[in-house]
């Protein structure tokens, strides 16, 4: 698109297109088929669309499935450096509108991240897991597969989330619980 720049070392794969007023840092890598909106800004050498992480074991090894989606970044998205953003298994991965991803993000294959979620450094987000709307994760959080995030949750830095977190609710702790039961356990194991 019109006003977009690539620095130094991008790539950028065949079928892929950007929107306007995009900025690809040097050694960003975008593969094939992934659609950027626009005002996207990715941070040196982040990977857009590198196959999902899909083995089955037959015969005694490993076996790759094929990753034949895409990915989806739409407008005003911010990837810090050294993020990894994989492709659907099918369909598509999808960040939405106005999310900010700080530097050393895993987003796996099938993940939806709705608009104006904050995902802070080192976050993991496993294989067809759902960000709600606003959702906020601090650094170090881990969160399981095809779990949801309603709208609204938010999430103390070192959370593991193994399970659905209802819409508003913050948690904290491995596993993550609310912050009220949190502090409630915290309170009796003390005394």
């Amino acid at each position: 698109g019109p006003g977009s720049v690539l620095h130094a070392n991008v790539f950028v794969g065949e079928q892929t297109t950007l929107g306007s007023d995009c900025e690809l840092w040097p050694g960003v890598v975008i593969r094939e088929r992934c659609t950027l909106g626009d005002r996207v800004v990715i941070h040196p050498n982040t990977t857009v669309g590198s196959d999902g992480f899909g083995y089955q074991f037959i015969d005694g090894r490993h076996v790759k499935i094929p990753q034949i989606g895409t990915v989806t970044i739409e407008n005003d998205v911010e990837i810090g450096a050294n993020c990894a953003i994989d492709r659907a298994k099918f369909g598509t991965t999808r960040i939405g509108v106005g999310t900010k991803i700080d530097n050393l993000v895993q987003v796996a294959h099938n993940v939806q991240i709705g608009p104006a979620c904050v995902v802070v450094a080192q976050c993991g987000i496993a294989g067809s897991a759902r960000l709600g709307q606003g959702v906020v994760l601090g650094g170090k959080v881990g969160v399981r597969d095809h779990i949801t995030l309603h709208d609204g949750v938010q999430s103390a830095a070192c959370a593991c989330i193994s399970k659905d977190v209802p819409a508003g609710t913050t948690v904290i702790g491995s596993p993550a619980v609310p912050a009220e039961q949190f502090a409630r356990e915290q309170g009796k194991v003390r005394r």
